[in-house]
């Protein structure tokens, strides 16, 4: 019971215990209900990296409250919609046009939003995780999707000492990761403005803060998890609905993508 903190460590230590115990995930915070706890990813941060030690461990069942959500700061709950966001451009659904047509802005103590409404967001959110994981449980393809500004996001994070929350870090990897797509003539800049928007409406920052130096990101970034046979795999996007796996990208250009968003 608890945010994605307590959902990752019930998860790592259910997977560990007598070689594996059952594990009831009841995610108290957005982020947890629409990451955290669906998948059976339970990893544990190094200050070498994120996640660097964990296990796949399904949970056997999750009870998401979004009644809980209500107990959330602004900057928590806007943290998590960074991955509801995510989903949305991840899938080819009505999901993204939901979330433009509504105002998901938190207020201390206060839903903003109809509780049916937020429910439907929040379930919708998470059916395109299971469609995902269901179709890859072990990420040996497709699940790879779901780590859509994650490289970037996973080095700003650390480098920033935690002091970034993981939604804001996800939500600036995602404008790297679009911005990176423009840049490598893979999408169109229209696109990269729809993202921004979205991103900003949510509370969401779109830019890094110049404190993090972009070749110090990309070191960061050399011991991501994600890294196989030397290369980074970056997770691009063509279009809403059409993001894939690229490992084809030069060191300039990441850099350039970095310093363009550092302010």
């Amino acid at each position: 019971l608890g945010g994605t903190v307590i959902s990752e460590l019930a998860g790592f230590v259910a997977a560990t215990y007598m070689r594996g115990v059952n594990c009831v995930q009841c995610p108290t915070s957005l982020l947890a209900m629409v990451d955290t706890s669906i998948g059976g990813k339970a990893g544990i941060d190094l200050p070498q990296g994120k996640n660097l030690i964990g296990a796949f461990k399904q949970p056997k069942t999750v009870i998401a409250d979004v009644a809980t959500l209500q107990s959330l700061s602004p900057r928590a709950f806007a943290s998590g919609m960074a991955e509801v966001i995510k989903h949305s451009l991840i899938a080819d659904s009505d999901l993204l046009q939901k979330i433009e047509a509504g105002s998901w802005v938190q207020t201390a103590g206060e839903l903003q939003q109809q509780a049916s409404e937020l429910q439907a967001l929040v379930a919708q959110a998470i059916q395109v995780k299971i469609n995902i994981i269901q179709e890859d449980p072990y990420e040996q393809g497709r699940r790879a999707v779901l780590n859509f500004g994650h490289t970037f996001a996973n080095a700003i994070e650390r480098l920033s000492g935690y002091e970034i929350r993981h939604g804001e870090a996800v939500a600036m990897g995602m404008v790297a990761a679009t911005r990176l797509s423009v840049k490598l003539g893979l999408c169109p800049e229209d696109l990269l403005a729809r993202v921004e928007m979205v991103l900003a409406e949510a509370d969401l920052p779109t830019r890094i803060p110049a404190t993090l130096d972009a070749e110090a990101l990309v070191v960061a970034m050399s011991s991501d998890k994600k890294k196989r046979a030397g290369k980074l795999h970056f997770v691009l996007i063509r279009d809403i609905g059409d993001v894939f796996v690229y490992d084809e990208v030069a060191e300039p250009a990441v850099i350039e993508t970095l310093q363009e968003l550092t302010i």
